[in-house]
């Protein structure tokens, strides 16, 4: 009796090692396909421009004052966010503070400017409740149409030099990152190929 309990509680500890080695296996392998896939950015919709075509060219009123200019070659040197949003939209006023944010962060190289058409009496109180009296703010449905923007959402990044540098829809920051990620990914690359064509 004693002998058959100590070859069933050994058995037991077998099982036990097995699992364990198979559950410590199966957490390396995830952890292999997790650094192997890149993080999932903004999703581009196939209606949109694509990366790498001359964005159209406005001169638009901003509602917070001035003239914007979108498209074309910027002489700062900067790059422009546009976020097609609406003022009913939940997810875009939740990403408003993200947005001012990071554009305070990033003004060095960054010029932010919030798009949108419909009501203006309801955009101009989505700029004084998320307090963006000093970024530009467009009413336009023809910048939409020339954008091909169809939901919402939905950033995108000009270059300089007034090219699609990148786009899609974005739910939250790590969208929003991964549109600058794939623009400096971009930079870096056309410097690498002037570098070595020079």
């Amino acid at each position: 009796m004693s002998q058959t309990l100590l070859v069933s509680n050994g058995l037991l500890w077998l099982a036990v090692l097995l699992l364990a080695t198979t559950v410590y296996a199966l957490a390396r392998q995830i952890g292999v396909l997790h650094e192997r896939i890149k993080p999932v950015g903004a999703l581009a919709l196939g209606q949109a421009l694509q990366v790498g075509a001359a964005a159209p060219v406005f001169r638009e009123p901003s509602l917070t004052g001035g003239m914007v200019k979108l498209g074309g070659e910027r002489a700062d040197g900067k790059a422009t966010l546009l976020f097609f949003m609406s003022s009913s939209c939940p997810v875009c006023k939740v990403l408003i503070p993200v947005l001012r944010r990071l554009g305070e962060q990033e003004k060095h190289w960054l010029q932010l400017v919030f798009l949108s058409d419909g009501d203006e009496g309801a955009h101009r109180q989505t700029i004084v409740e998320h307090k963006l009296e000093n970024m530009p703010y467009l009413l336009s449905t023809e910048i939409g149409m020339a954008y091909q923007i169809s939901k919402l959402p939905y950033g995108v990044l000009l270059g300089a030099d007034g090219q699609v540098a990148a786009h899609g829809l974005l739910n939250n920051r790590e969208h929003i990152e991964s549109l600058f990620e794939a623009y400096r990914a971009s930079a870096e690359e056309q410097s690498n190929v002037e570098r070595l064509a020079g």
